[in-house]
């Protein structure tokens, strides 16, 4: 068996590649067939837990995660073999088959794509040796020409599988068919082959204000545009790039306000995306103290670098407004980085991510390790008491991507256990609650215990995905793309 390929192009970062991609697992899946995601190399510090060939753990990006499950597979690491996680504006960690690979990190970018190129190349082989149908997402944009004689990415996978290529555009930012146009007359003769439409993405209106657009664009390059999809608020997927916009908001009057620090180096930011269907709660990125002054909760999210978070949080003056709300006994929640950052001390003996006091609102120090802890984990919550005491004898499943090891002080008063394991502790008054576990509001038994409500399910929302493509492409378009 070798699987059809079906690649989704963009004209840029954030037009739209991973929504669809996600709508076209879902689809190809509703027609019975074998489907996998596949994307060569991912750039975000989103990602998830999924098991190795070997039987461990590994890392991939989020959105393929999600994929994966909208095509009801598994989720496993040759879907996304290369992981690149920012650390700092000039540097990431490089993840390969799920796991850190230190000396490909350490390697000129240029330098790495001979390396990684037959891993990848063997990843994408394997999952069309076992499926009817592999949906590619693209990188970034297949026209950025100080790139392709490195690119392992775009136009290389696409012409290894010899895939159906769709080129996505956002009509909402304008100037899609000037996007669509320059990134058609950017890509080499032979790649322009393997374009089979164009998707405009966001589009808000009557669509008979396109013409004569399409036409146009159709007479200069050959190539038809597909699909006009409508812009889709509240769609229930994360946003796989960046912080998510605060334009939608779940129904009811306003009665409990997050706000969710969104400081440089967020991580796993989409484990919040459920928390923007809650009824009567608003969620807020929050960047400077005045977002935090009349919040109800404080979250204090993953981090890539803590150290260096830690740092930015106090140039801004939100650690005062953080200690501050926490003091005021107001609810504070720190996940993985955001638990490291509520202790007294971050301890880096190794150089690797730096030394410094944290906020002290919970009697505890991080020490940091080379070692990356990456592991799913189930696990019951200890009795609370406070504000989070309706989690209390709540199991709950999350998973763990964080390196070096948080324990008690031991010159200090003991704080009181909220997970076992070393997963969870709570101050003595019960505001303040932190834990290592990722993906605790993605636990449908937490909203209901905290918020007396639950979020669409995640088929619910691969469905609705896959009802948008399967109204607004042209007839027969999906069904050709992976015809012989």
């Amino acid at each position: 068996m070798t699987a059809r390929c079906v690649m989704v192009l963009g004209t840029s970062s954030g037009a739209g590649k991973s929504w669809l991609a996600t709508a076209l697992c879902r689809w190809y899946a509703r027609q019975g067939l074998r489907v996998a995601p596949f994307k060569a190399q991912n750039m975000s510090n989103n990602a998830r837990v999924v098991a190795t060939p070997e039987g461990g753990f590994g890392e991939i990006g989020s959105a393929q995660y999600f994929q994966a499950l909208a095509a009801r597979a598994v989720p496993e690491v040759r879907m996304n073999p290369v992981l690149l996680k920012p650390e700092r504006d000039d540097h990431s960690q490089l993840v390969l088959l799920g796991q850190v690979h230190a000396q490909l990190t350490a390697m000129p970018w240029r330098e790495r794509g001979a390396l990684v190129w037959p891993v990848v190349r063997d990843a994408l082989d394997a999952l069309r040796a076992e499926n009817d149908v592999v949906v590619i997402e693209g990188a970034g944009s297949p026209a950025e020409i100080n790139l392709q004689d490195s690119d392992i990415a775009n136009l290389r996978v696409a012409a290894h599988a010899q895939a159906a290529c769709l080129l996505v555009a956002d009509i909402d930012r304008g100037g899609a068919f000037a996007h669509l146009y320059g990134t058609w007359a950017l890509l080499p003769q032979e790649q322009r082959s393997l374009l089979r439409g164009f998707v405009l993405n966001r589009f808000r209106g009557d669509p008979a204000l396109l013409q004569p657009g399409p036409a146009q664009l159709q007479g200069l390059t050959g190539v038809p545009t597909v699909a006009t999809l409508p812009m889709v608020w509240q769609h229930g997927l994360p946003e796989e790039d960046g912080v998510f916009d605060d334009r939608a908001t779940a129904p009811g009057a306003v009665r409990l306000r997050v706000a969710v620090v969104a400081w440089p180096r967020i991580s796993n930011l989409d484990e919040f995306q459920p928390l923007k269907n809650i009824p009567g709660l608003r969620l807020r990125w929050a960047r400077t103290a005045a977002e935090l002054a009349d919040a109800d909760w404080i979250i204090l999210p993953g981090s890539k670098n803590t150290a260096a978070d830690l740092q930015w949080l106090r140039a801004q003056g939100l650690a005062r407004a953080v200690v501050d709300h926490a003091n005021a006994g107001r609810p504070v929640l720190g996940i993985c980085g955001g638990l490291q950052v509520l202790g007294e001390a971050l301890v880096d003996l190794d150089d690797l991510a730096g030394n410094g006091p944290g906020l002290g609102l919970l009697p505890l120090v991080t020490q940091f390790a080379a070692t990356k802890t990456v592991r799913r984990t189930s696990v019951r919550f200890e009795p609370l008491e406070g504000a989070w005491a309706a989690l209390s004898g709540l199991c709950v499943q999350g998973y763990e991507i964080h390196t070096g090891h948080t324990a008690q002080h031991a010159g200090m008063a003991a704080g009181r256990v909220a997970l076992p394991q070393g997963l969870g502790w709570a101050n003595a008054q019960g505001n303040v609650l932190g834990v290592v576990l990722h993906g605790l509001f993605e636990d449908a038994g937490v909203l209901q215990a905290l918020f007396g409500a639950g979020a669409p399910t995640l088929d619910a929302v691969f469905d609705r995905l896959a009802d948008v493509v399967d109204a607004h492409f042209d007839a027969g378009v999906l069904p050709g793309l992976i015809a012989c």
